[in-house]
């Protein structure tokens, strides 16, 4: 689907069509959970996420002024509705070989080292946390990731300088002292 396409969707949900709305979120539900996931860590807590940040969207999509800020939009919501859960269960649930054993790691990387960086984002300041995977799991840009985060691009940056120092410290051995 192109741009444009998308923009007429997104246009159609805005106007009360369930259909269309239903075509956004089967669209970018991979996305949407990914998102969940890499905060909340845990798959039950991620599709609460997920289903909360949907009907949340559902019930305020009339509000949303440009189209193609759809994903902007979303992507903003469901940070909310992921810290909402962390900070409603107030204890970081573990990674468990189960739930990891159903992550997709890139080829290149081994399974353990993917769980170490999972537990090193996983441990980082929130909003360094958010900055770090809005530019490295979804690439966005900088201006992308400041409109999401509702801060100056000159404070992502800093988020993201701080998360990748504070990730090194992780990497070096210095886990007690990072983020």
């Amino acid at each position: 689907m192109d741009s444009k396409e998308h923009q007429k969707l997104v246009k159609k949900a805005a106007k009360g069509s369930n259909k269309a709305f239903e075509q956004l979120i089967k669209r970018h539900y991979e996305q949407i959970y990914r998102t969940a996931y890499l905060y909340v860590q845990n798959e039950e807590d991620a599709l609460d996420v997920v289903q909360e940040a949907a009907y949340q969207a559902y019930r305020s999509i009339h509000s949303l002024k440009q189209p193609e800020y759809f994903m902007t939009w979303l992507t903003r919501i469901v940070i909310r509705c992921s810290t909402s859960v962390i900070k409603n269960k107030k204890n970081v649930v573990p990674l468990t070989e189960d739930i990891l054993s159903n992550l997709e790691a890139p080829a290149e990387y081994s399974k353990e080292e993917s769980v170490q960086l999972l537990k090193a984002i996983g441990g980082l300041k929130e909003t360094y946390r958010t900055a770090i995977i809005l530019f490295y799991y979804y690439d966005y840009p900088i201006k992308t990731i400041s409109d999401v985060m509702e801060i100056p691009e000159g404070t992502v940056k800093t988020y993201l300088s701080r998360g990748k120092a504070a990730l090194k410290k992780f990497y070096n051995g210095e886990e007690q002292n990072y983020g």
